[in-house]
C-alpha cells in the first residue's frame, strides 16, 4: 500500500515510521488511522524486531485527533472514529515487538493517547503533553482515560484530564508519563540507539516478556506468577535460549535467529 501520511525508514531490522500531515501538525483524521492500521498490519514481526513511532517535523508528535473532521459527528459516528482509533492504537500495544514513541513536540489528545500506547516513550525538550478533550465537550476517546491512570495513577491522571492542562517534558518524566528527556537535536538517535540494544536481545524472549508485562497487570498476584512460569518454561523450547545460553558460557557473541 501507498502511504500519503506516513514517512517509513528501515535500519536493519528496526523501522521507524513518522506520521506526516503538516498543514494539521500531524493530527489524526480517518484516512491516518487507516493508513497506519493498514501499516501495523503489514509489519513483518520475524525480519522487523524494533518499531519506532515519531511526528514528522520539529514541531509535532501528532497535535491530536482532526477536530475539523469530528466537529459534525453525531453519536453513532462518535463511536465509531473513537473506536478506530481505540482499536488502532491497541494493536500497537499488542504488536508481537517492542514499540518506541520519540515524541517530538506536541503529543496532545490523540496523539499523547498513540504514545501512550507504545511500550517506551521518550521525548524531545519541547514536547507537551496533554488530554485537552473536556475543552472541547468530549472525553479522551482514543483509550486515553484507560491508559493515562494506568501510567501515572489515577490522582494525577483525573487533574491531567479534568483540566485539560498540557505538561511539559520534565513534568512528564517526573509523573513517569516518559522514560527520558533528550534535547530535540537528539531524539532521534536516542530512540535508534534504544532500538539498537533491543534488537540485540534474543527476540522471542522480548516477545515472551511484552506478553507476560501487559497479560500480567491485571491479573490477581498467583495468576501472574503462573503465566509468567508457563511463559518461562516456554523460552526453553526455542533456539535462541540454547543460542543465548551457549553464547554466554563460551564467551562470544550470540546469533539470535528468533526462533
Amino acid at each position: 500500500m501507498e502511504y500519503n501520511n506516513l514517512k517509513i525508514s528501515d535500519n536493519g531490522n528496526i523501522r521507524t515510521v513518522a506520521i506526516s500531515v503538516p498543514k494539521s501538525l500531524n493530527a489524526l483524521n480517518s484516512c491516518v488511522l487507516t493508513e497506519l492500521d493498514s501499516f501495523l498490519s503489514a509489519i513483518d514481526t520475524n525480519a522487523t524486531r524494533v518499531l519506532i513511532i515519531t511526528g514528522d517535523g520539529e514541531k509535532s508528535f501528532v497535535a491530536g485527533a482532526d477536530i475539523s473532521e469530528m466537529s459534525g459527528l453525531n453519536e453513532k459516528d462518535g463511536f465509531d472514529f473513537g473506536k478506530r482509533g481505540a482499536d488502532v492504537f491497541r494493536k500497537i500495544e499488542t504488536l508481537p515487538i517492542p514499540v518506541i514513541a520519540a515524541v517530538n513536540g506536541f503529543a496532545l489528545g490523540g496523539g499523547c493517547e498513540l504514545a501512550m500506547a507504545c511500550d517506551i516513550r521518550i521525548a524531545s525538550s519541547n514536547a507537551k503533553f496533554g488530554q485537552p478533550e473536556v475543552g472541547l465537550g468530549i472525553i479522551p476517546g482514543f483509550s486515553g482515560t484507560c491508559r493515562l491512570a494506568r501510567i501515572v495513577g489515577m490522582g494525577i491522571a483525573k487533574e491531567m484530564i479534568y483540566t485539560g492542562r498540557a505538561i511539559r517534558a520534565d513534568e512528564a518524566l517526573r509523573i513517569g508519563l516518559v522514560n527520558a528527556v533528550y534535547p530535540q537535536e537528539e531524539l532521534m538517535d536516542q530512540a535508534a540507539a534504544m532500538a539498537k540494544k533491543i534488537a540485540a536481545n534474543a527476540p522471542v524472549a522480548v516477545r515472551y516478556a511484552k506478553i507476560c508485562i501487559n497479560e500480567e497487570y491485571d491479573l490477581p498476584t498467583d495468576k501472574a506468577i503462573a503465566f509468567e512460569n508457563t511463559m518461562f518454561g516456554k523460552c526453553f523450547a526455542t533456539s535462541d535460549q540454547k543460542e543465548g545460553m551457549d553464547a554466554f558460557l563460551n564467551k562470544r557473541p550470540a546469533n539470535f535467529k528468533n526462533e
